[in-house]
């Protein structure tokens, strides 16, 4: 019996020291992520001397918010900004409409050519058209230089797809059958049963569809040529890759932030607020993305 005893406590412990240890490591590999973030943050927040110094390296040093007064009185970040809003708000709406509407046939083993389609599928995952063939096509459908080139090419992700397919089928089929007795429509089974239930998935892949977009500059890069249609990251992109800051620089006299620092605002000016965002899903993630993954 002390034995027995001795052996719980000792298992109580090792448990206890193994937490401990997931703890620290943990907390270290978090700091190492925000370690960059917090870094640029102090660069944006610090005063010109301290920067060209080099002093600054996570705490900012001699406040300035010059930087950011610049930002955010720059016309053209502010039309950027406004645009991409605009443009992931109607990509996330579109994309997910077209997402659910093309995974919830897939969930019918009676549909004709389902092992088909979802082969067709699969096989986009692995393999595309590439980079030419795909401006060829958005130039030929007359997309150039319009937000519809930024949000139809990807409307539709092919492993979002199978994961809210994978979903869908994990929902019992007596609540559809039911639903069938009674009269209703798949339009309304899907509408009335399936997407109440799913709200975890669907919560999560709109998450990873808006992010996606947010950050996303590529495809703006070769399509757009609009000045008037830059997504905020490509406004950013040419920026810092091109060092044009001083269209943010005119009217603020000799007390202007050094590139680094208004650099570092931007980015800050373009992070921030997709990541708003993720408090308001985040009871959505974990339990979302690991039901659509783990089930069939």
């Amino acid at each position: 019996m002390t034995s027995s005893s001795n052996s719980i406590i000792q298992s109580r412990r090792t448990g206890k020291l193994l937490d401990i240890v997931l703890i620290v490591v943990v907390t270290f590999a978090s700091l190492l992520c925000l370690a960059p973030m917090i870094h640029i943050l102090a660069l944006s927040l610090s005063g010109n001397s301290a920067i060209m110094a080099g002093k600054v390296t996570l705490i900012p040093l001699d406040i300035d918010l010059t930087a950011y007064k610049a930002v955010f009185g720059n016309a053209q970040m502010i039309r950027s900004l406004g645009f991409t809003v605009g443009m992931v708000t109607l990509y996330t709406v579109i994309a997910m409409t077209m997402t659910v509407m093309a995974a919830y046939p897939l969930t019918k083993k009676h549909l004709k050519g389902r092992d088909t389609f979802l082969f067709i599928i699969v096989v986009t995952m692995f393999f595309s058209g590439g980079m030419i063939p795909e401006y060829l096509l958005v130039k030929n459908l007359d997309l150039l230089d319009s937000i519809w080139a930024l949000v139809l090419p990807g409307a539709i992700n092919a492993f979002y797809l199978l994961i809210i397919k994978t979903f869908f089928s994990s929902i019992p089929l007596e609540l559809e059958e039911s639903a069938r007795m009674d009269g209703a429509s798949q339009f309304k089974v899907l509408l009335g049963i399936i997407l109440p239930l799913s709200l975890p998935v669907l919560a999560t892949i709109s998450l990873f569809y808006a992010v996606g977009r947010w950050n996303g500059f590529m495809d703006a890069l070769l399509y757009i040529t609009n000045p008037n249609l830059y997504p905020l990251q490509l406004r950013l992109y040419e920026m810092v890759m091109n060092s044009q800051v001083n269209s943010m620089l005119e009217g603020i006299g000799a007390t202007a932030p050094v590139p680094e620092s208004l650099k570092a605002a931007s980015i800050m000016f373009a992070t921030i607020p997709i990541l708003l965002v993720y408090p308001w899903l985040q009871r959505y993630f974990v339990s979302g993305m690991m039901i659509g993954a783990v089930k069939g």
